[in-house]
């Protein structure tokens, strides 16, 4: 570090350890390249996560920094880097284990002699106190939606839930027109009383939000404001809206991915359903027996990207009996459906022409990505914020529930999959609607970046200049 121009602006990106948080933030690093050429970005991770990049061509190149991390350490399996290596039961014990990051990267930081800017996850918003320390500028940067982080946030400091006076549905303390029900509440938020390891380790997270200089959100100004108020009331500071920030396509095709897109390409326009429930989520065996059946009865095409069901690990393979007895062999006759094992180039199919609707964990990359392309939603959220984000696209007239949660209580039953299939997909006035809301909103989405002109290009430019203005 000791040739750095003492003038020359570092920015630290500081992503937390999870597939879906990743990509966000490199595509975050070739966007302050091109408004900034001359700063110098560095991404830190663990070495294993940083292994594995895919890095964006930028001028100069993106900097990488490991950070040492041993999850064996803290009950964890080793080699575990991120949540995608886990069972849901073991994310609390990783969420404390990557605080143990803390004390390699303060010394990260104090080896830099230039002025610093760190732009940390949220899970990561205890780099405020770091940057406090090295006198640097911090912001925080959600990688998920503005109305679903406030909402996330608000029911882990109140618990609504469990007031006296909560029944099946009820108000936010904080934001008393946001009514929940409880069936849109994260199992392992039901069963927090306050003193619990979760609410402890979400409490910590909120209280040093509130430390940070400024919040970046993967949003658009003209379809969160409300959101984004949310936010500015919650962490008191300027929340600046950049989205949509996507993962850039990837530039090399499979023989994989070239049979699905002729697979799609042989499907008449918007006639085809796509079915993920993103690549940390899936729902139990016999949700997945019913939602085959719902298929199936609808007569419409799929393409479903399988996992296997709930407690079972994704890695030893998905097997048949997971189905329905016959299911997979009628589909192959029928030439109706194509199961798909595995990944799927998920933005080819949202772009292709034949994609009608996306059914959907509701995770935001899902949501950002099908409605850039225009693509209606029919949502089954599963954890997180995922409930939150399903409120807010049904709010919107893009997307309505055929289920909520993967527990056992969670009942989906296939006439309900077969009639949402109708009401999305067929030539009726709710799916009209949808798909006529789902192309303004691409508009919408579009125009925030358009021409490096727009409300998020804007706000990030501003953004740049007060960290500058700051330094």
């Amino acid at each position: 570090m000791a040739s750095e121009e003492a003038e020359s602006l570092h920015v630290v990106l500081f992503p937390f350890l999870a597939r879906g948080h990743i990509p966000a933030f490199l595509r975050l690093a070739a966007l302050l390249h091109e408004l900034r050429p001359g700063i110098t970005v560095t991404l830190v991770s663990t070495p294993r996560l940083l292994a594995a990049l895919s890095l964006p061509a930028t001028t100069p190149p993106i900097r990488l920094h490991a950070l040492p991390f041993a999850p064996a350490d803290h009950g964890l399996p080793p080699g575990a880097d991120s949540l995608a290596d886990l069972h849901v039961h073991q994310f609390i014990t990783f969420f404390q284990a990557s605080e143990s990051l803390r004390p390699a990267f303060e010394g990260f930081i104090s080896g830099i002699r230039s002025p610093v800017c760190i732009i940390a996850d949220a899970f990561f918003a205890w780099t405020a106190d770091v940057a406090r320390a090295r006198g640097a500028f911090h912001a925080v940067f959600l990688t998920g939606g503005a109305f679903g982080f406030s909402v996330f946030f608000s029911v882990w400091e109140h618990l609504p839930h469990t007031l006296a006076a909560a029944g099946d549905e009820f108000p936010l303390p904080d934001f008393p027109s946001v009514v929940l029900h409880r069936t849109q509440i994260p199992r392992y938020m039901l069963s927090a009383t306050g003193d619990d390891p979760w609410t402890a380790y979400f409490r910590r997270v909120i209280t040093f939000c509130r430390k940070t200089d400024a919040v970046l959100v993967n949003t658009v100004q003209e379809l969160e404001s409300s959101g984004l108020d949310m936010l500015r009331r919650n962490f008191s500071v300027q929340p600046w809206p950049i989205g949509p920030i996507l993962a850039a396509p990837t530039a090399s095709e499979s023989q994989d991915d070239s049979s699905i897109i002729r697979w799609l390409d042989a499907r008449p326009p918007r006639s085809v359903l796509y079915i993920s429930f993103g690549s940390q989520n899936t729902i139990n065996a016999d949700q997945m027996a019913e939602l085959a059946l719902g298929l199936e009865a609808s007569g419409r095409p799929f393409l479903w990207v399988l996992r296997p069901p709930l407690g079972l690990d994704a890695t030893d393979g998905f097997r048949p009996e997971w189905l329905p007895a016959g299911f997979e062999e009628r589909t192959a006759r029928a030439n109706r459906g194509l199961l798909v094992r595995g990944w799927a180039p998920q933005v080819r199919i949202l772009a292709h022409a034949s994609t009608g609707a996306f059914m959907s964990h509701c995770g935001w990359n899902s949501i950002l990505e099908s409605l850039c392309h225009g693509v209606p939603l029919i949502g089954w959220p599963l954890g997180a914020e995922q409930f939150f984000n399903a409120k807010l696209v049904v709010e919107w007239g893009v997307c309505v529930e055929v289920a909520r949660g993967n527990m056992d209580s969670s009942a989906v039953a296939r006439g309900a999959v077969a009639e949402a299939l109708r009401t999305v997909m067929g030539e009726t006035e709710k799916g009209d609607d949808m798909r006529r809301n789902a192309g303004v909103i691409s508009g919408a989405m579009a125009a925030a970046w358009e021409g490096r002109r727009g409300s998020s290009a804007a706000s990030l430019e501003g953004f740049l200049r007060c960290v500058e203005t700051s330094a």
